[in-house]
């Protein structure tokens, strides 16, 4: 008879790195199974990935015995490693902060084909380049003039607004430095009834 499985959880560690402390042990240790035991066996099952952060997906059974299912390291991941980069772009496709080739889109492709939606490697090829657009990486030859251009025109758009703004705030500076201070002129009031006085006569 199978074991009941009673929790799954998603963790995401860096390969071959795994110990008890946290947050490994943060997340396992409520479950009550063998810290030790899971990272011998996670440490053993990716010290050929070493340098990457692998999924894995951990199932517990009732008996506090697991197993774990690997899964490929998050595209982002992959990206930035290939594009040699820390972080992706802030401004998303409007700000291009690397450029990979189309070779490398491929191999990023392949490995995480057995995890994405995709029955085919040019179809995997298209989800990885939506994620690679939104981090601002282009792929040499397939959209890197598109996003070039695309990030010209953001440029752009943003000096003009930064300028219009500039051009508000001296507006708002000089309505300000010309605003009238009301101050009463005595003798105002019998001038008027003077003047007044003499339109009767």
């Amino acid at each position: 008879m199978a074991k009941e499985v009673v929790k799954r959880i998603k963790l995401e560690i860096q390969a071959g790195k795994a110990t008890p402390a946290p947050p490994v042990g943060t997340v396992l240790g409520p479950a009550g199974i063998n810290l030790q035991e899971f990272c011998t066996k996670f440490n053993d099952a990716t010290k050929d990935k070493m340098g990457d952060i692998v999924p894995c997906e951990i199932s517990i059974y009732e008996d506090r015995t697991f197993d774990f299912v690997l899964k490929t390291p998050p595209a982002g991941f992959l990206l930035k490693k290939v594009a040699k980069i820390q972080k992706g772009s802030a401004k998303g496709a409007n700000q291009i902060v690397a450029t990979i080739t189309e070779a490398d889109l491929k191999s990023i492709a392949e490995t995480k084909l057995p995890d994405l939606n995709a029955y085919t490697v040019e179809e995997a090829m298209n989800i990885i380049e939506g994620t690679a657009r939104n981090m601002g990486i282009a792929i040499k030859g397939r959209n890197d003039a598109e996003l070039a251009e695309q990030a010209k025109e953001a440029e752009e758009e943003e000096k003009e607004m930064l300028k219009r703004e500039a051009e508000l705030e001296a507006m708002e500076e000089e309505v300000k430095a010309d605003t009238p201070v009301d101050v009463p002129v005595i003798g105002d009031e019998d001038k008027e009834a003077e003047e007044k006085a003499e339109e009767e006569k």
